[in-house]
């Protein structure tokens, strides 16, 4: 059995209805109880208004009815909404104000809450999902998906993935960030099972891990920081689960030193490399990264364009075009004039923000954010330059570079971050360098992400880079005014809810840490 994501209904229903399709946190669903379920579903929300091209929010945190309420939600033709309860309160209810649904469904309750938004369809017919990302303002966007751009996610992942018969993913972001969106319509599409993870399981890293091989998940998808933390754990290997064969990775650069280290941990694993901003449906490129990529390439590149879709390079920045690209921002004309065109074949295209560079073969590379440019001493530098050429260095699994600031805004100094292979011995030095408390940086405007990871990090042990160990190899790579003031190794890189490195976190640590 299936979910035909062309018919929005369940297909083959007589075929292995009793294979396993959700392993929620709380409890297991077949693909015969998923269709049920959802049925019944649908048959609530239709009773309480419910219908084509209304929304509804979908709150909860990896229970089996939240993949039950979005597999309904296609059924109805009603867009999903997923906003994570892990999420503040304030900002659910504004993302519910926001698209304006009559009902919003509590997974954990099994409960359906009606507000007071009547029943009205959304403008922007036939979406799938409306996902709010984090907005410059502070203020929600919300990113309208299409069903026809869900379809086409789904018929690339089983075309170029080689992802194997019904594949088992290992789901752990939340459903608020689109990187979950692999999962659920790669589960629904190609009949496999999606095995939800929970804050509460993952922290318990060997009884987790063992959770997973009962499970027999095939296909590891999460950001390479969630990666990263795992190697922490001896039992993250082939021996601890066995039929993991790819690792599926988005959101964040991938770094080489952790794909060196799942080689020798997985050395049967497929390593697959995407990109793509949440406005073009999870990810628009590709590349498996093998032995021969590591080689050729000291910085990763993301990946050939996805069937059907163009990737251009205007003025540096990365340009998509497909019918996997957005219906638009919800009620956000000016927004959507200022990032959204029309290309000269008629197809909806997107000005990503990012900077990137093509070759002649259509490999792509992502240079990181136009916004990510700072200026200092006059010169306009790219910060995400600055950190890969830190990724680079010898010993260190992942690095970024950030911008220290003043209330003003301007910057004071750049400031690189390492976190080392684990036993690395750094001897350091005292090199406090400027002094920071002098310069009034103390409640500065750092960019970073909204709703951070504080349980899960502290300032931990910082310990200065010495410059002999970083300066040289860095000066090879960069002029000098894109040197950072210092470098400085912590234990472990603070975490966003979508396991993301958290910028903002790290310079709070960094302000606090008494050896500044």
């Amino acid at each position: 059995m299936y979910f035909d994501l062309h018919e929005m209904q369940f297909a083959d229903v007589a075929l292995d209805g009793e294979r396993l399709a959700v392993a929620g946190s709380d409890r297991g669903l077949s693909w015969s109880a998923l269709r049920e379920q959802a049925g019944l579903w649908a048959q609530r929300a239709r009773s309480l208004g419910a219908g084509p091209d209304v929304p509804i929010v979908l709150s909860g945190h990896k229970q089996a009815a939240f993949f039950t309420a979005m597999a309904a939600c296609l059924m109805l033709g009603a867009p999903f909404v997923p906003v994570d309860s892990i999420y503040p309160e304030e900002r659910r209810r504004r993302i519910t104000d926001l698209v304006g649904a009559p009902l919003i469904y509590h997974a954990g309750t099994d409960a359906f809450e009606t507000t007071t938004n009547a029943a009205k369809p959304l403008a922007e017919k036939g979406l799938a999902y409306v996902l709010f990302t984090s907005g410059s303002t502070g203020e929600p966007k919300g990113v309208q998906i299409g069903r026809e751009s869900v379809r086409l996610l789904a018929q690339w992942m089983q075309a170029s993935f080689r992802l194997g018969a019904a594949p088992v993913f290992m789901n752990q972001a939340p459903f608020s960030f689109d990187l979950s969106m692999f999962e659920v319509f790669g589960t629904l599409s190609q009949g496999g099972t999606c095995v939800l993870n929970s804050r509460e399981q993952i922290p318990d890293g060997p009884a987790w891990l063992q959770h997973l091989a009962r499970e027999r998940i095939s296909c590891w998808v999460s950001t390479p920081s969630f990666a990263h933390q795992q190697l922490l754990n001896k039992e993250f290997c082939t021996a601890g689960l066995p039929l993991l064969d790819t690792f599926l990775f988005c959101g964040e650069v991938l770094p080489h030193a952790l794909c060196r280290r799942l080689k020798q941990r997985f050395p049967q694993a497929r390593i697959l490399n995407t990109y793509g901003p949440t406005e073009a449906t999870v990810a628009t490129t590709l590349i498996e990264v093998d032995q021969a990529v590591l080689d050729a390439h000291p910085v990763l590149p993301v990946g050939y364009a996805k069937p059907d879709c163009e990737i251009e390079i205007h003025d540096g920045e990365i340009c998509i075009v497909g019918e996997h690209v957005m219906r638009g921002y919800l009620n956000q004309p000016e927004l959507n004039q200022a990032r959204m065109f029309r290309h000269p074949n008629g197809r909806r295209g997107l000005r990503t923000g990012d900077l990137g560079r093509l070759d002649d073969d259509g490999l792509l590379w992502c240079l990181g954010r136009r916004d990510d440019q700072v200026k200092l001493n006059g010169y306009r530098i790219e910060l995400s330059e600055i950190s890969l050429a830190l990724q680079a260095l010898d010993e260190v699994k992942n690095a970024i570079c950030l911008a220290l600031r003043r209330p003003d805004h301007t910057v004071v100094r750049l400031i690189g971050f390492v976190e080392m292979v684990r036993g690395t011995n750094v001897q350091g030095t005292n090199v406090r360098g400027t002094n920071v408390r002098g310069t009034n940086v103390r409640g500065a405007n750092v960019q970073g992400t909204n709703a951070r990871d504080t349980n899960a990090w502290g300032a931990g042990a910082w310990t200065p880079y010495p410059a002999a160990s970083w300066k040289p190899a860095l000066e090879r790579r960069l002029p000098s005014y894109m040197l950072p003031s210092e470098v400085v190794t912590v234990d472990a890189f603070p975490m966003s809810v979508n396991h993301k490195i958290d910028g903002k976190a790290l310079l709070e640590g960094y302000l606090q840490n008494p050896k500044q």
